[in-house]
């Protein structure tokens, strides 16, 4: 079998995930994607370190039992949790994680003044507490935990009083700063981006990390030599540790935003 038919492996602890599959999938049409979500065990952002690193590598090793070339984490939590792990256990494997997106909003205007929404988790991470100090001195980078946001998208709240009564609550202090940009350092996050604007109370540039994660998959398969010349549109495959989360995944894939 030629090794560049194989699909590519997607990850998340659940179903957010499924945002950075749709940047990947809108740049690589030609590949197969097997995605896994283990919702079964969302969220991970409040979890402990050992947790989620367990979880995850049993997660990708399932992922490897069904022949995919490479993989990509698209959990900034397990990213953060795992991503050296997992790079130690598999060397030759094209592993590719996610990460808050941080430096184009830190770079995007002088002294931008940047907030990041984020799992409890990830910001604890010295992967995050780094990336967020390299650009301090030339944003005001603020980090704002979330505690129970990935599990209510996860839930199916993407829209509707209960979202916006937490969204409100959590936004509130910000509301009279001058934010520049809100970075979504959670794959859930970006299926409710329009909630969150909403209940931000005034315009402000809202970006995350889907897309930059597709376009380095892309160079590590290409320099793999394993990207799939283009062809026929690809096949995207959802398996989830809860069986009745598909329809979900489907409406997720499918979903504007």
């Amino acid at each position: 079998m030629d090794p560049r038919t194989r699909p590519i492996g997607v990850f998340d602890s659940g179903l957010g995930g499924i945002s950075v599959l749709r940047a990947c999938t809108a740049l690589l049409p030609q590949e197969d994607f097997l995605f896994f979500g283990d919702s079964a065990n969302a969220p991970y952002g409040e979890k402990s370190l050992a947790q989620v690193q367990a979880l995850t590598m049993a997660g990708v090793r399932r992922l490897l039992e069904q022949g995919v070339k490479a993989v990509v984490v698209a959990c900034n939590t397990a990213t953060s949790a795992a991503i050296t792990l997992l790079r130690e256990t598999y060397p030759q494997l094209p592993i590719i994680g996610i990460e808050p997106a941080v430096k184009p909003a830190a770079q995007g205007r002088s002294n931008s003044f940047v907030v990041v929404m984020a799992t409890p988790l990830t910001i604890h991470e010295d992967k995050y507490q780094k990336l967020a100090s390299t650009f301090q001195g030339q944003a005001n980078v603020i980090s704002l935990p979330c505690r129970g946001l990935a599990e209510l998208v996860e839930q199916g709240q993407w829209s509707g009083p209960v979202l916006d009564a937490y969204l409100q609550e959590l936004l509130l202090p910000l509301r009279h700063c001058s934010v520049d940009y809100i970075v979504l350092g959670c794959t859930h996050y970006p299926f409710i981006r329009r909630a969150i604007q909403t209940n931000f109370g005034r315009p402000v540039e809202i970006i995350d990390g889907s897309d930059g994660t597709a376009r380095q998959l892309k160079r590590q398969l290409e320099n793999a030599g394993l990207l799939r010349p283009p062809g026929e549109k690809g096949r995207v495959t959802f398996q989830n540790s809860r069986p009745d989360r598909l329809p979900m995944s489907m409406a997720l894939f499918e979903m504007e935003v």
